[in-house]
């Protein structure tokens, strides 16, 4: 196990090189004004788009390598873009984003909103997914087998985006009431109104991703209740609900408790939008807010974390795959 967990991480190393270096590039060949123009504003003298351009470094060479059209063909760079950023990364320090303000300490800010709601998403996801999946695999082929298995296509096939605004424009239609979209409102300074807050985004995206885990448990335990342990269980005169509980649950969840985990990479994705939507002030606002102005210091930077984020919960589900099911062997 522990080879596999060296040989996984430094596969990940890799991964976040070539993601740096794609995410570099593809922000900086993206069709549209430069950052510089940007921020220059309409008012924008070629002087002050020159000082603007030289304050973001953008007048710095991509990579510390470049080809010339004359011999020697190739010029070495000590300072440019590429490496200066990924100093900075390293370092921990992250540079400045488009306003000047230190991206370190926007992040330390903003994550504590972004980190609750996937905390009450994953809350939501297991609460919906996992009861309503049992009860479509116990009660097969019933109405309510068809109501879960409507629900979960439902689910699964409306964006979230979209359903974000109904949750927004139905309570404000039929009984006059929204939730807080003002700024964030902390836990500690005010329980109630930050469920409020955010409770609705978290029921957004967790019904989304509680509509795959409802299929997946469904599936899941068809399959065990199937196996021949789960007859030898009912012959011996078990209670239904000691079968289904402690013999068909247990091993059926395994493979439910992976996807989960992988889910929160998803997840991560789709705060963005609803983050956006709900003006939730986490990471995901702040990252669509770097993307539209091209604020490249800010969307490469969350870029390379989020992909290391993936990167360590894909190898920490499959650790806990192996953990959960003795069977699992990694080599």
């Amino acid at each position: 196990m522990r080879q596999y967990i060296i040989r996984r991480l430094l596969q990940g190393a890799v991964l976040l090189f070539v993601l740096s270096v794609t995410v570099f590039l593809l922000l900086r060949i993206a069709p549209g004004a430069d950052p510089a123009r940007i921020k220059c504003g309409l008012d924008c003298t070629e002087e002050k788009y020159q000082s603007i351009r030289e304050d973001l470094g953008l007048n710095d060479p991509y990579f510390p390598i470049s080809f010339t059209s004359s011999p020697p063909w190739i010029e070495f760079n000590s300072d440019n873009q590429y490496w200066n950023w990924i100093q900075e990364l390293f370092s921990g320090s992250l540079g400045t984003d488009w306003n000047g303000e230190p991206v370190a300490t926007e992040l330390q800010n903003r994550l504590p909103a972004t980190v609750e709601l996937l905390v009450i998403t994953i809350m939501v996801t297991v609460l919906l997914g996992i009861p309503f999946g049992i009860i479509s695999a116990v009660y097969r082929n019933s109405p309510s087998d068809y109501g879960v298995r409507l629900g979960a296509i439902l689910g699964l096939a409306i964006p979230n985006f979209w359903l974000a605004t109904l949750v927004i424009l139905i309570p404000i239609s039929l009984w006059d009431y929204a939730p807080p979209l003002t700024e964030t409102v902390s836990f500690f300074d005010s329980p109630w109104d930050n469920l409020r807050q955010f409770v609705p985004p978290a029921f957004v995206l967790g019904a989304v991703s509680a509509a795959g885990v409802m299929r997946l448990t469904r599936s899941s335990m068809l399959e065990v209740m199937r196996q021949d342990y789960i007859r030898t269980a009912r012959s011996k005169g078990l209670a239904e609900t000691t079968v289904i509980g402690a013999h068909a649950l247990k091993n059926s969840v395994i493979p439910v408790v992976t996807v989960i985990g992988l889910q929160i990479a998803g997840l991560l994705g789709g705060a963005v939008i609803v983050e956006q939507v709900f003006n939730i002030q986490g990471v995901g606002f702040y990252f669509l807010g770097a993307l539209v102005r091209k604020d490249y210091q800010v969307v490469q930077t969350l870029t390379v974390y989020i992909g290391a984020v993936v990167i360590i919960l894909n190898l920490a589900v499959d650790v806990l795959y192996a953990w959960l099911d003795p069977r699992i062997r990694y080599s």
